[in-house]
């Protein structure tokens, strides 16, 4: 009878089958890279706001 392979040897087997990436490609996903780049942009911005209103509102 036929054994399916585990998960972890067919994820490794579709892993093999890709191509080698790109020099200095990190994002594979054209989208991931943008989600990426915006959660980053928002994380700094909510920062310099919250820092702005306490130095504002703070005693």
């Amino acid at each position: 009878m036929a054994r399916r392979k585990s998960l972890e040897e067919r994820i490794a087997d579709r892993v093999a089958k890709r191509p080698p990436m790109k020099d200095s490609k990190h994002f594979e996903h054209g989208p991931a890279k943008w989600i990426f780049v915006s959660v980053l942009v928002f994380a700094v911005l909510a920062h310099f706001l919250i820092v702005g209103l306490v130095m504002m509102f703070g005693d």
